[in-house]
């Protein structure tokens, strides 16, 4: 039986190619692909926007079902592209009947009932390697699904409700992640930075985070790491396939919670390094935590060939983080550590946010301010979104914070919460001057002019894509290199002197 995928996705490279690079393929399904595969079933991807137009997403559903011809069909949505989804999935099912439905992702594991009035045959609660896999044998022997654990099913008119089993304890037993299934989706070349995963799970219960209500779908341990050598085999198959590739980015919510483990990759890596023509670079994200002392993981980053790490401050007011976000570590911390990692040469990336429920521009001054004394080589930097299933969700519902319904095109670029003292304005503006805020004086005002209209293009999604459009053009790339010519502090491959990332 062939088993198709469905994934979309707001921001768009282009229609046919809609993903930027290989380092932003969904993992979840990808992981899922390769297991069914080692399992001996044919997967293929379809990747949507909501953006190229109801007509057009139904063209590809249509070559896609007609050519594939699959007899399961499987879907993941985050809380801003579930209802998208939802409508996809209503127009298979129309069309389609005999196909089975099955959805998951974190939005339905943490809000499964609303799954269930949306047409889709089975949802999947937690991770979904196995009991898709005992889902796709029942289908192809002609079974009625039943007592597979993770999923509810439809079935009769009734709904069963299986219990999740634990989480999966060995991460080695899985393949390596299904990449192929992206290729034909991905708009770069075959020399873009690829990700690896390291683990699953997070340690810490951020309030803005899901993290902290997965972990309560399951039972077992919920972080979890990959063995040291399992992750190097996959480095080593990553070299070897794409020979130009120069980096790798390490995905993991915090690297340096085991630090055995932590020194041991760092170790193997570099040896790794060592007997390739061409040596990887790397980089990581990293949680900032009080007392604790980086100089032995920064040592052994310098030796790995690590470029840089990220870091998420999220916000420059000790309160807000300690109250609100639940992140306990001071700016002093803060400070501390990227002058630490400064001394190793590794650049450093910081990862904020702008109207978090409870915060005053007052507030926000402090996060532009912590900015301007670390000065990050670059930064990423989003408008809170209360995703649903998350704590803070529920604070912005007890506080009337959302009085309308949540809005959810480029939920990260648009104010769409109207606090205390803090309106949707003035956050929007926040937002749109604040990589100008931080780099003004130190940067060059052409590079810091046109980073606040590419921010305001982020607002607006259809303008945004016709901006995409245009910076593929000869025009945009002469004026790049005028932007640099002038540029006084020119970063390397992969770090734009204005914030597109």
């Amino acid at each position: 039986m062939n088993i198709l995928f469905i994934y979309s996705l707001q921001d768009l490279e282009s229609l046919n190619r809609p993903l930027a690079s290989p380092e932003y393929l969904q993992f979840g399904i990808s992981y899922i692909s390769a297991f069914l595969k080692s399992n001996g079933y044919k997967t293929r991807l379809a990747v949507l926007s909501r953006f190229a137009g109801v007509k057009r997403n139904h063209r590809v559903l249509d070559k896609y079902i007609n050519d594939f011809k699959p007899g399961l069909i499987c879907f993941t949505a985050v809380s801003s592209e579930y209802r998208f989804i939802s409508d996809i999935a209503k127009f298979i099912k129309k069309k389609y009947k005999d196909i089975y439905l099955l959805i998951g992702g974190v939005h339905v594991s943490l809000n499964p009932e609303e799954a269930l009035l949306d047409g889709f045959d089975a949802l999947c609660i937690g991770e979904g390697e196995h009991p898709t896999l005992e889902l796709a044998r029942c289908l192809e022997n002609k079974l009625s699904p039943s007592h597979i654990h993770n999923l509810w099913i439809k079935n009769d008119g009734s709904v069963e409700k299986n219990p999740t089993r634990p989480f999966l304890e060995d991460l080695d037993s899985l393949p390596n992640p299904d990449r192929e299934m992206w290729q034909e989706w991905i708009f770069d070349q075959p020399n873009s930075r690829q990700a690896v995963i390291l683990g699953r799970g997070c340690p810490f219960i951020c309030s803005y985070c899901s993290n902290h209500a997965i972990r309560k779908t399951s039972a077992g341990r919920y972080v979890r790491v990959r063995s040291v050598n399992n992750i190097i085999e996959e480095i080593k198959e990553l070299a070897k396939k794409y020979p130009q590739q120069k980096e790798i980015y390490l995905e993991i919510e915090t690297f340096y919670v085991d630090k055995k483990w932590a020194i041991e990759l760092c170790l193997k890596l570099e040896e790794l390094n060592k007997g390739l023509t061409q040596p990887l670079s790397f980089g990581v994200n990293l949680r900032i935590m009080p007392n604790v002392d980086y100089e032995e993981l920064f040592k052994a980053c310098k030796k790995t060939n690590f470029r840089f790490i990220n870091i998420g401050i999220e916000s420059g007011n000790e309160r807000i983080r300690r109250e609100v976000l639940k992140r306990d570590y001071l700016n002093q911390d803060v400070i501390k550590v990227v002058k630490l990692a400064r001394q190793y040469g590794l650049k450093v990336a910081f990862f904020n946010l702008v109207g978090i429920p409870t915060e005053t521009p007052s507030d926000f001054r402090e996060t532009v301010r912590i900015n301007r004394i670390c000065m990050p080589n670059w930064t990423n930097t989003s408008i809170f979104f209360p995703y649903p299933g998350t704590e803070l969700y529920s604070m912005c519902k007890e506080k009337g914070f959302l009085i309308k319904k949540l809005d959810t095109v480029r939920e990260r670029d648009r104010a769409i919460l109207e606090l205390p003292g803090f309106s949707k304005k003035m956050i929007q503006k926040s937002y749109e001057w604040f990589y100008f805020d931080i780099y003004r004086g130190s940067r060059p005002m052409v590079n810091l002019l046109m980073s606040v209209i590419i921010m305001k293009l982020r607002s607006r999604p259809r303008l945004f894509y016709l901006y995409k459009i245009f910076s593929r053009s000869k025009i945009y790339k002469y004026l790049r290199i005028a932007a640099r010519a002038v540029s006084k502090d020119r970063i390397s491959q992969g770090e734009p002197t204005y914030e597109i990332q």
